[in-house]
């Protein structure tokens, strides 16, 4: 039977942690081979496996196994017929490796404990235990969900009349056998694209934002100091508005607000939060912009609602703006993408010096005009000697030298200067939108294997960032709910999605994605 096409295949027994409660007397042998601890046991109906004689701790390289590589037309004519057949991994250009070492006899399990990434650089396979692993408890690797033999003694051991397809599995993502060239995973689900998937059903958990209870007293309703001018003359309001647009100052952190207010037969336009005061034209009959309080927040209810209009008048909002919205199979199946590409983009750092952290921004599913292409980076912080380097931020980066680049300077009208009037008296705005007009990543996801840090969150915060997933929390360093949940803090402008990937039951994150880094 042929290798399979993603994962190793290394022998045809196998177990699981639960079977070796009577390990001891199964065992006829017992050779310690390495400096981790491995030994080799030969178990009754099971064949050899790789067990610790010792405790190893998580995210610990046990073994570093060398391959021998067969060429396609060598393995095609000869090797497939023979046992290397059930112990070859499929290699980058349709490459067979045979595994030596102790590589070729970890046994398979659903649950296993440890993981292995393929170098090709190096040409050898790295396998690192996914959690602490017991004295006297076998290492196992997962093959895959298509086996070629019954495994023994677990309940995977259905029998010949049982297809493995027809087992029930965890609707998560299984990101514990990651090869150098795909991780791929089964279908998300068979049902119609547009179909709603919420709860349980969906692959990853939402993070509830602890936020304060609605402002339903004056006190309590949070303000901010923004920028606003009169407008003395109404025939100006709808000029203002057109140049307030293509200006540079409009921002989503008055999106809850709205543009004019009238009282006592004055028109007051709200410009800006910017810390110094906006330049306005010259040609137009209004006065000096000053500094106003106005709501923080759109109003949920409509006792808030009444008490934020005496401020300023303010969107009635009973749905939070940053809740997420419904997702579709066809949503998370573009979701499910994002995080395999990130986790094959992973798998490359294991042959650098580079932190496993990649952050990638595809393009929106609704909506690609927001961003007419996806965005990739790692975190750079070693090869740079850089502190700041870290994937999120680099992605910012990313994005906004991308939209800089997309328009040409000289065509960029400066928001800093006055907009002089044109012939005909109307003011001389351009149709052109700069760089900065709207927020870096406004309506975009980001996906990254590990939680941002507080740092990263708040530059995500700040970019304005619609949602962010990840697959590692770092209950030490994260910022989105880790330590710290930024877009949960009080006085904070702008509030973005957070939600966890959701793993195998039982299972752990790659081994490479060391949980102990700040991401």
């Amino acid at each position: 039977m042929a290798a399979l096409p993603f994962t190793a295949t290394t022998s045809n027994t196998s177990t699981s942690s639960g079977e070796l409660s009577t390990k001891n007397s199964l065992c006829r042998s017992d050779w310690v081979l390495n400096r981790e601890g491995c030994c080799i046991k030969t178990a009754e109906g099971k064949g050899r496996g790789v067990y610790a004689s010792c405790i190893i701790p998580p995210h610990t390289v046990i073994e570093v196994s060398p391959v021998l590589l067969f060429t396609r037309i060598e393995y095609e004519g000869y090797g497939r017929h023979t046992i290397l057949d059930h112990y070859t991994f499929k290699w980058r250009d349709g490459r067979m490796a045979l595994a030596l070492g102790l590589g070729s006899l970890f046994n398979h399990s659903s649950h296993p404990n440890v993981s292995y990434a393929i170098d090709p650089a190096h040409e050898c396979i790295r396998y690192t235990s996914t959690r602490t692993v017991n004295p006297e408890e076998e290492l196992c690797i997962f093959y895959s969900h298509k086996l070629w033999f019954d495994p023994v003694g677990t309940t995977e051991n259905l029998g010949p009349q049982v297809c493995l397809d027809q087992i029930e599995q965890p609707e998560f993502l299984d990101i514990l056998a990651v090869d150098s060239e795909v991780v791929e995973v089964e279908p998300w689900d068979s049902g119609d694209p547009n179909d709603i998937l919420e709860g349980e059903a969906l692959p990853f958990i939402w993070k509830k934002l602890q936020i304060d209870e609605e402002e339903e007293s004056m006190k309590d309703v949070r303000t901010m100091q923004a920028w606003a001018v009169d407008i003395l003359d109404s025939k100006y309001i709808a000029t203002m508005l057109k140049w307030l647009k293509q200006s540079g100052l409009e921002s989503d952190t008055l999106s809850h607000l709205k543009r004019i207010r009238k009282r006592d037969c004055i028109s007051t336009l709200l410009l800006s939060v910017s810390s110094s005061v906006p330049l306005l034209p010259t040609n137009v009959d209004i006065g000096d912009p000053y500094q106003i309080s106005v709501p923080c927040n759109p109003a949920l209810t409509q006792t808030s609602l009444v008490l934020k209009n005496t401020l300023w008048p303010t969107v009635f909002a009973p749905r939070r703006k940053w809740e997420p919205e419904k997702w579709s199979i066809a949503k998370v199946q573009w979701a499910r993408d994002a995080i395999s590409h990130i986790l094959r983009k992973t798998v490359q750092t294991t042959s650098s010096d580079e932190l496993p952290v990649v952050a990638h921004i595809p393009k929106p599913f609704e909506d690609e005009a927001l961003l007419s292409r996806s965005f990739t980076a790692k975190d750079t912080r070693i090869s740079t000697r850089h502190p700041l380097r870290h994937a999120a931020m680099n992605i910012i980066r990313n994005v906004a030298d991308w939209r800089a680049k997309s328009s040409p300077p000289d065509l960029l009208p400066d928001p800093l200067k006055p907009v002089a009037s044109s012939s005909d008296g109307s003011l001389g705005i351009s149709d052109t939108s700069c760089n900065g007009t709207n927020y870096l990543l406004t309506g975009l996801t980001l996906f990254i294997t590990h939680e941002p840090c507080i740092m990263c969150s708040m530059a995500l915060l700040h970019s304005r960032v619609k949602e962010v997933f990840y697959i590692v929390p770092m209950p030490q360093t994260g910022g989105c709910g880790g330590s710290a949940c930024l877009p949960a803090l009080k006085g904070v402008n702008h509030r973005f999605s957070i939600a966890h990937w959701r793993q195998r039951e039982g299972s752990a994150a790659p081994a490479h994605l060391d949980e102990r880094i700040d991401a």
